[in-house]
């Protein structure tokens, strides 16, 4: 069997060294191999520990412990993390899983793929340079996929708009701003040798949230001279398009942001890249052709799109909804600061490990424990300064 990959960002060097490994004659095309991105680079407990190269190697990164939260007509409050986060530039992170896919033994082509056509039980590549067969095809392009014949399709509905600067400038923690009825948040990543400044979110057009982008960065002293801009569509798959996004078909697989397996509420994809990798490796080495498509959705399934399809349905409320007459991302960043059960909840929630089925049920439990705490610290704040002043 030969599989072709198109993509050399983190889903397609992952299914490339998974299947190389394995024995699988496989050629991965990209027209940049390695290459920027503005949003994220964040690796989360949850991924380095199910697979430890991504925190052990010699790529650059940053180990963040802290991380700043701010939300409308509250005061911000610092999460130190457990379980840090390790920050790459995309650059590095895609350099980094290159290498080893090609150590592996796949082969890397700097190469754009400008047609594919499939022919019976096999696949003609067209790039600049001439054509390739394959017998398989993992698409990895990400989420502008220029093929149409596979892989997810977005629009408006399923997708949000990410965009940012990388500011050369330094520091240790993380922030993430969020801003009244925006169905989003700004950041900014500390990455080795600059920052990733960024604004993520749905229901605004580029120009707008540029502007609301640049207008936070003013007010926080941060610089645009100097800086790069970026921008970059991600996947936001609503709940009725996760019953219907096209993750296989006929001689063809997609991972990561091409299959639309980004988290819907955080943004977050590097994970579901890299995970959707492995299991597109397994559904192909486990299963012959014809049914390593359908065993691939399942798989998927099982593992974490049911818990993606079920943070669409909350997503819109976490963003426009309210808790105690106040906004649910105002009343999140007040509790983080006053109660030490709900900090251990945002603690999960930062590594990845409290899956959102599951979260309603988690809050509820804890609820009545963190409004005593809560009514209990604030009491506190009150009775000490006027002890002092006594």
């Amino acid at each position: 069997m030969k599989v072709a990959v198109l993509g050399g960002g983190p889903s397609g060097a992952f299914a490339a060294e998974r299947l190389a490994s394995a024995g699988v004659e496989t050629i991965l095309f990209d027209e940049k191999l390695a290459w920027e991105k503005p949003c994220g680079g964040g690796i989360t407990y949850k991924a380095y520990s199910e697979y430890p190269f991504l925190a052990e190697n010699d790529a650059p990164k940053k180990i963040v412990t802290d991380t700043v939260l701010t939300a409308p007509r509250s005061k911000p409050v610092t999460l130190a993390l457990d379980r840090p986060l390790l920050i790459y530039s995309r650059y590095d992170l895609n350099q980094m899983m290159l290498e080893r896919a090609e150590r592996a033994g796949a082969k890397l082509e700097k190469a754009r793929v400008i047609g594919a056509e499939r022919t019976g039980s096999r696949w003609t590549l067209r790039t600049r340079s001439g054509a390739v067969t394959a017998d398989y095809c993992i698409a990895a392009t990400g989420a502008r996929n220029p093929f149409r014949d596979f892989g997810a399709q977005f629009n408006r509905e399923t997708s949000m708009t990410a965009l940012g600067y990388f500011v050369p400038s330094d520091r240790d923690h993380i922030d993430v701003q969020f801003l009244p009825g925006f169905e989003g948040y700004i950041w900014v990543f500390p990455r080795a040798g600059h920052l990733s400044v960024g604004i993520c979110g749905k229901g605004k057009p580029a120009a707008e949230l540029r502007a609301m982008l640049e207008a936070y960065m003013r007010e926080h002293r941060i610089p645009t001279a100097g800086a790069s801009y970026y921008g970059h569509m991600l996947p936001c798959l609503d709940t009725p398009a996760w019953k219907s996004a096209r993750v296989e078909g006929d001689g063809w697989i997609a991972v990561g942001d091409a299959a639309g397996l980004v988290d819907p509420i955080t943004g977050e994809g590097i994970y579901y890249a890299i995970r959707s990798a492995d299991l597109a490796a397994k559904a192909l080495l486990n299963n012959t052709i014809d049914l390593a498509g359908a065993a691939y959705r399942r798989l998927l399934r099982r593992d974490f799109v049911a818990d993606l399809e079920f943070a669409s349905r909350l997503s819109h409320r976490v963003f426009h909804g309210s808790f105690l007459r106040g906004a649910i991302t105002t009343r999140m960043v007040q509790f983080t600061r006053l109660s030490p059960k709900f900090r251990e909840v945002m603690q999960d929630l930062f590594a990845g490990t409290q899956p959102y089925i599951g979260l309603k049920h988690r809050l509820l439990r804890n609820i009545n424990w963190s409004l005593v705490e809560i009514v209990c610290n604030l009491g506190m704040s009150w009775v000490v300064p006027r002890r002092e002043r006594a």
